[in-house]
């Protein structure tokens, strides 16, 4: 696992960087870390490990959403860290235990990406405006229907998980990038994770940690251009059909 820090507060570990990146990050706080996915199963003791690096424990666990690939090493860490609160938005929180029925509300389409059922329970529910430690929480449906964002107000570190992926090119959930397609294929409702990435856009980060490639720095200009890409291609699949 490759360990990177970026700034005074933000610590990247991935996995297979060159190939399928898959990032969960450490966050810096005054009691500890608060770790922000979990990555593929049997991740949590590489995890453990760049934690004890560090020299802090992890006081709590944050998920951006449910697919397997940011919860797959929930249950291990668990048994590893049976003290560290477990946070999930409440709408992602139903997916963990099987229920994958959508709310009345809500666009009806199809559920995309591995959704994976875990034993552990979260201690806490989390919905948009929220706060854990430094951390805002910021709801970006679209991706999943309970996908969130986590803003570090300290230094305008964004923690995307999957509203935006920056390997083989930056885009907004749902835009195809031929060479790593595999976020755009598991995004449930396009239309929704492009309003949720210009809600992301006006928070003006200076930094954009995702799940799935390089965290960038002052990545205002090619926020942008994500941005711009996904509405025009929205917009011809609303003239003409996909």
């Amino acid at each position: 696992m490759r360990i990177t820090t970026h700034g005074h507060y933000l610590i990247q570990l991935s996995r297979y960087p060159r190939v399928f990146p898959i990032n969960c990050y450490l966050v810096r706080e005054d009691d500890g870390l608060t770790l922000i996915d979990t990555g593929l199963p049997k991740s949590g003791e590489a995890i453990l490990a760049a934690a004890q690096a560090v020299g802090k424990p992890i006081r709590r666990i944050i998920l951006t959403h449910a697919h397997g690939d940011h919860v797959g090493s929930l249950d291990q860490l668990r048994h590893l860290l049976p003290d560290a609160e477990v946070l999930v938005s409440a709408r992602d929180a139903r997916f963990l235990v099987g229920d994958m029925r959508l709310d009345a509300h809500e666009p009806e389409a199809r559920l995309r990406g591995g959704y994976q059922v875990v034993s552990t329970r979260p201690d806490r529910l989390l919905a948009d405006g929220d706060r854990v430690g430094s951390l805002q929480v910021i709801g970006t449906p679209g991706h999943t229907p309970g996908h969130i964002a986590l803003f570090d107000d300290r230094d305008g570190s964004l923690i995307a998980g999957d509203a935006f992926q920056t390997h083989a090119g930056v885009a907004v959930a749902g835009s195809v990038r031929p060479l790593f397609p595999f976020p755009a294929l598991a995004t449930w409702h396009r239309p929704t994770a492009l309003a949720s990435a210009r809600g992301l856009r006006a928070l003006n980060p200076t930094r954009l940690a995702v799940g799935h490639g390089a965290v960038l720095e002052q990545p205002e200009a090619v926020m942008d251009q994500a941005i711009t890409v996904a509405a025009r291609a929205l917009r011809e699949v609303q003239l003409h059909g996909a």
